[in-house]
Order: structure tokens, then C-alpha cells, then sequence
């Protein structure tokens, strides 16, 4: 037995049998028809965890469309095959490898608090962060070059910009992996990188040839 552990909050089981009641009953045999058949998403999402980024509402997705994977501030680390731990890394192979999705969507988002870590860290305001043992300020180290890339932009400039370096690291950091870059060279996978306003709804893409986001 595992101490500690207590039943569902009231309000979630609650939610769960309106759910249950509606929106499952109305759609049974799509969901019955999801469970036998497996999952065939078309596009794997790695998006922060952050509460207010709502993924399929965004786009309007079913169940059974993207392939999800959230984390903090949406990174995806280099290629590192050293035997540890890997929870996106693995997300990402079985993305590919398993599932052969054909589009991996990063996607970021405004007013980012994993970013906004990163970016105190690295001005030496949060040494909290810098502790060995922060997970959080580990993983944002990842983002640390990202961070010099535009430290000499105005204040009131930086963070969002940081917040869509956060989503071009990833992009950059996916090509590391042998079997993503393999299948994006064989035209099996594409890549794309997106940025939300998630107070005004808007959705923004990187576009290479401008080198820059812009409005979808």
C-alpha cells in the first residue's frame, strides 16, 4: 500500500460523471472505436505545461488527433543516449518511431513562468535555480543560449523574445535525434514552431525564409 495517497477531490469525480453522462454517451462508439483500433495521431504537440495552454482547444482536436507531450516551458533537450532518464526525449521516439506522426508541432506561448526562470536565473536573480538539485533550473539550462541570443535586446523586449527562442531550441535540438532527422530528410516528418498570445488568442509561426514569427 502507498501511504498518503487520498480519493479524487469531489469537484473532479463530479466532472467526471458529467463528462461520462454527455459528452461520452453522445460519442460512444467513436470512443470504443479509439480504444480497439489504437491510436494513429497525425501531429505530436510538445507544448508547456502550463495551465492556461489548451492544445485541443486551439486547434479544435478530437481525441485521438495529437500525440501530446508537455513540459516545463516546451524544451526538448539535445540527443543524449546515456542510459538516464529521458521522459521527452522518449515522447519524441515513440512519436516517430512508433506512431510515425508526420508533423511535430512546438509550440510556446506568452508570459511563460519556466521562461521566465530561465531568464532570472541567468541575470543571477533567482540562485534558487542554480542549485544542483533544482530540477527546474537544470532543465532550463537548456535554454541558456538561447537567453545570449537576445540578452542585449530592451528589458521590456526580452521575454517574449526568449519565449519563442524557447520554441526554435527545440527545433533545433529535434534535428539532434538520428531517426527525426532521417525522417525529415525522407519528407516522412515535418517541423514547425508556433507561439501563442494566450490573453488575445493569437497564434503566431515561425516562417525560416524571414527568419521570424508572424501572424497565421
Amino acid at each position: 500500500m502507498i501511504a498518503h495517497i487520498r480519493p479524487l477531490p469531489a469537484y473532479l469525480v463530479q466532472r467526471f460523471h458529467g463528462w461520462r453522462a454527455t459528452t461520452y454517451q453522445d460519442n460512444r462508439a467513436w470512443y470504443r472505436r479509439l480504444a480497439e483500433s489504437g491510436q494513429h495521431p497525425r501531429a505530436m504537440v510538445i507544448s508547456c505545461c502550463d495551465s492556461r495552454v489548451h492544445v485541443t482547444s486551439i486547434f479544435g482536436a478530437d481525441e485521438g488527433e495529437f500525440f501530446i507531450h508537455r513540459n516545463v516551458a516546451n524544451l526538448v533537450p539535445p540527443y543524449n543516449p546515456d542510459g538516464d532518464y529521458h521522459g521527452t526525449s522518449a515522447a519524441v521516439e515513440y512519436a516517430v518511431t512508433g506512431l510515425g506522426v508526420a508533423h511535430i508541432v512546438v509550440l510556446g506561448h506568452s508570459n511563460c513562468g519556466g521562461v521566465k526562470g530561465c531568464h532570472d536565473m541567468c541575470r543571477g536573480h533567482a540562485p534558487h535555480l542554480e542549485e544542483k538539485t533544482s530540477f527546474v533550473g537544470r532543465w532550463m539550462d537548456i535554454l541558456r543560449p538561447g537567453f545570449q541570443k537576445v540578452s542585449d535586446l530592451p528589458d521590456d523586449q526580452i521575454l517574449p523574445a526568449l519565449e519563442k527562442q524557447s520554441v526554435l531550441t527545440s527545433l533545433e535540438n529535434l534535428l539532434t535525434f538520428p531517426f527525426v532527422k532521417a525522417a525529415v530528410e525522407d519528407d516522412r516528418l515535418t517541423l514547425h514552431g508556433l507561439w501563442t498570445d494566450t490573453g488575445e488568442g493569437g497564434l503566431q509561426s515561425y516562417d525560416p525564409a524571414r527568419d521570424g514569427f508572424f501572424p497565421v
